[in-house]
């Protein structure tokens, strides 16, 4: 009988919950969800008609080389992790490192890709006894049902990379084929995050590429660690993003933290930017700069991100979880709506994640947040 695919979005999100080696937890990655990697590489438009044939060059070559032998030196063992989902789906290595480079690799061929990502917004508000991060996973729409969460513990028998981790324990969105980190997650030291994608003018091969930077930030212990991770002052970031965090069990009173990251450009620390709200303020963002001054590559993400913030000042200043949850769910501007659902858009949101800091939840969402309930709520786990 032949195998019929089921078009549309799925409700339905796999998580995996593995333990072991770097290695190990990439391998189980890769063998769990072998066949969604093997399909996600083939239809991706970003891979194979501009990162592949960037590679094919000598001056992409070079450009990848600097940057493999970078992230080589400063985390091995993200590379070994990598390296695990690559042996566990039997799929090259150079494609799945090809894909956390993202555009750097085509910077220096001065190639312009066709498909480039818009997405990702986030809403931080800190009301008393509301205490929310909301999230709109966004990316292209060939990513709808190529994603999954993974839950892994990690323990290493001696200090590992450049900030000498020995355990790691976190949940987080992947992308099929990506490692953890770059897009929505927790640890259990308390850390709670979003990522939302900056398209930098210009991007710096043979730095570490923001997908290892926000891996490495799985590991932070607090605030101060998180800082040091993003400003890695030794060698900075290839190109741009920007993190929306708190710590569940830090000190004091509540505090939301956006930090705008931008390429480290002829220094060796990332250009660093942090907005803090304190209780009573909120915050948004999406996927340009407020505050740091960098040219941006991309005019439709800069439009697309200007009309979804005047959309959350349609609604006001939230209040309520609901109120965040109307917010990440708005569809008013046709063009470019918050919760973007149409299957001919070139971007789509593929999640939505609603994490509540009161009572210590993820609740996970496959489709509008406005419109449908959660498929599953997860407990936030803390170190005891």
């Amino acid at each position: 009988m032949p195998v019929t695919e089921i078009a549309g979005r799925r409700q339905c999100i796999p998580i995996l919950y593995t333990e072991g080696t770097h290695y190990e937890v990439g391998y189980d990655m890769g063998k769990t969800f072998s066949g969604m990697i093997h399909n996600f590489l083939k239809i991706s438009t970003s891979l194979n008609h501009c990162y592949l044939p960037c590679y094919e060059t000598s001056e992409g070559r070079k450009a990848y080389e600097d940057t493999l032998n970078c992230v080589k030196s400063n985390f091995p063992q993200y590379i070994r992790e990598l390296e695990g989902i690559a042996d566990g789906a039997q799929v090259p290595f150079h494609k799945l490192f090809l894909l956390h480079m993202d555009n750097i690799i085509a910077y220096p061929c001065r190639k312009e890709c066709e498909a480039k990502p818009q997405g990702c917004s986030s809403i931080c508000l800190n009301e008393k006894g509301q205490e929310i991060l909301g999230h709109t996973e966004d990316a292209l729409s060939e990513t709808l049902n190529h994603y999954y969460y993974v839950a892994a513990h990690i323990i290493s028998d001696k200090p590992e990379g450049k900030w000498k981790v020995t355990e790691e324990k976190f949940t987080s969105l992947c992308y099929a084929g990506h490692l953890p980190g770059y897009t929505m997650g927790c640890n259990h030291h308390g850390l709670v995050y979003s990522v939302n994608t900056i398209s930098a003018k210009v991007l710096r091969p043979g730095k570490n590429p923001r997908h290892f930077i926000t891996r490495a930030l799985l590991s932070a212990e607090n605030f101060a660690k998180a800082q040091e991770i993003l400003r890695d002052r030794g060698c900075g970031v290839g190109d741009a993003c920007s993190v929306n965090m708190t710590f569940l069990n830090q000190e004091g009173n509540r505090l939301f933290h956006n930090a705008e990251l931008g390429p480290a450009d002829k220094t060796d620390e990332s250009q660093l930017n942090i907005f803090t709200a304190s209780p009573g303020e909120y915050f948004a963002h999406c996927n340009k700069y407020l505050r740091t001054k960098l040219d941006e590559a991309d005019p439709e993400m800069s439009k697309s991100s200007v009309c979804r913030m005047e959309a959350f000042d349609k609604h006001g200043s939230p209040k309520t979880k609901k109120d965040v949850i109307e917010m990440l769910g708005d569809t008013s501007n046709s063009k470019y709506p918050v919760f973007r659902d149409d299957p001919n858009d070139l971007v789509m949101t593929i999640a939505v994640g609603i994490f509540d800091c009161v009572e210590k939840t993820w609740s996970l969402y496959s489709d509008n947040p406005k419109k449908n309930d959660p498929l599953v709520v997860l407990p936030l786990v803390l170190q005891k």
